[in-house]
């Protein structure tokens, strides 16, 4: 089934390219990308131009751009041959009802320009924050009037506008009882409608099966025509014993508000489990990582934390600080609010992008540091390799690394479903 093409893919809602990475790894060919986010359609320019320039053995001027001795504007203008397709095909566009038709036509015009005959996957899911279990619990109305609520319904008429020959559709578990469970049923019962196949029940995935060393539990749905065979893939969990130093270990110890964004020097060389993972690479150079300012009161409510794990693995509760430590007059919700990222676990607790507002749940558990996690280890946490240049201001990158997929996850996924398009 694999055309003169390809195997092409539309992105909808593609975020910062997590599950867009895992396909770009299995060479499949992205028709485009659509992100309402300017920041993160730049960091999937950037991402996307990088696997342009690794396929035509080009990578020399990127590492360039993340040493800091060219600029972004550089980097694009030095390789516009292939850089002006890869913008071209990222729409920065919110999807709604005004935009819709025009981002059809725009596709179908690229389609056109590019001699692309059909679509074969479409990927994506939407914004999860309405559809997520934390969201819902910090909004008075449960997030039932939140519009994102609804979004599926552009996910759903771009299916039926394309007809692509298989579709995968990722949200966090709470979609499955968001409005009791009515938008997914709903949704279920016009992707059925269309004559796509399914699993009976919805498949949930934990990204910490896959080598990353998080927990991060997904629904990830996929459908397909029946003419075509496919099946849901079934994956073998990757067993090992790494914790969380040999994901953190070797980089340099840092002070609020120490470090830089520019490059920089690793601590040491690269542990096994970056090597196996793909994270690091004898290329790399460190990036990102310059690290919070905090007051002397959040760093001690860190230590505090630090040393009720190294006791015993304890968890600290918000309503056990000493009152001078306290600034919430509401301690029954949210009492886990300060916690630290175990270096001695095999997995971190899931990453979201609340971690751009503060990073009390996302503590590092070094005492002697006795601050929230970088940018760059919150992006390894979710398995994203050092050479993933995040775009816009640190707030930005937090939000864009918490709301994406792993991309060994994606990778994996990508796999499996390359081999059923060969039929192997």
């Amino acid at each position: 089934m694999v055309t003169e093409n390809g195997i092409t893919v539309l992105d909808m809602f593609a975020g910062a390219g997590g599950l867009s990475e895992g396909f770009f790894r299995n060479g499949f060919n992205f028709i485009a990308h659509i992100e309402k986010d300017t920041y993160a359609s730049k960091t999937l320019e950037t991402r996307a131009l990088y696997h342009a320039l690794k396929n035509n053995d080009m990578l020399d001027i990127y590492y360039e751009y993340l040493k800091g001795n060219i600029t972004r504007d550089m980097l694009f203008e030095e390789t516009k041959e292939i850089s002006k397709n890869i913008s071209s095909g990222v729409f920065n566009v919110e999807i709604s009802e005004k935009t819709e038709k025009s981002l059809i036509n725009g596709i179908w015009e690229r389609m056109k320009k590019d001699h692309v005959q059909k679509v074969d996957i479409m990927i994506g899911g939407p914004p999860c924050q309405a559809y997520s279990i934390m969201g819902r619990s910090r909004d008075p109305n449960g997030m039932k009037e939140d519009p994102r609520n609804y979004l599926y319904h552009h996910y759903i008429s771009f299916l039926k506008t394309f007809k692509p020959d298989f579709f995968i559709f990722e949200n966090v578990p709470g979609i499955l009882t968001a409005k009791k469970g009515d938008i997914f049923h709903d949704m279920i019962r016009q992707i059925c409608s269309m004559g796509y196949v399914m699993e009976p029940e919805p498949e949930i995935l934990d990204a910490s099966d896959f080598f990353v060393l998080q927990k991060r539990k997904r629904v990830i749905l996929m459908g397909w025509h029946s003419e075509n065979g496919f099946k849901y893939p079934r994956f073998t969990k990757k067993e090992h014993s790494f914790n969380i130093s040999n994901l953190l270990g070797d980089l340099p110890a840092l002070q609020p508000g120490g470090g830089c964004e520019e490059a920089q020097h690793y601590l040491k060389q690269p542990t096994r489990y970056l090597r196996e993972s793909g994270i690091r690479d004898k290329r790399d150079v460190l990036i990102q990582h310059n690290a919070r300012k905090h007051n002397e009161r959040d760093r001690e409510i860190y230590r505090r934390a630090i040393i009720a794990w190294e006791n015993g693995e304890k968890r600290l509760k918000y309503p056990d600080l000493p009152e001078h430590l306290k600034t919430h007059k509401n301690q029954k919700s949210f009492e886990d609010r300060f916690k630290v990222v175990a270096g001695d676990l095999p997995y971190a607790h899931t990453v979201v992008a609340h971690i751009s507002k503060d990073g009390h749940y996302y503590i590092h558990p070094d005492i002697n540091q006795a601050r929230s996690l970088t940018v760059r280890e919150v992006a390894r946490i979710q398995s994203f390799p050092d050479n993933y240049k995040f775009e816009g201001p640190r707030t930005s990158r937090y939000v864009q690394i918490g709301n994406a997929v792993p991309p060994l996850m994606a990778e994996a996924i990508g796999m499996e479903i390359r081999k059923m398009f060969e039929g192997i």
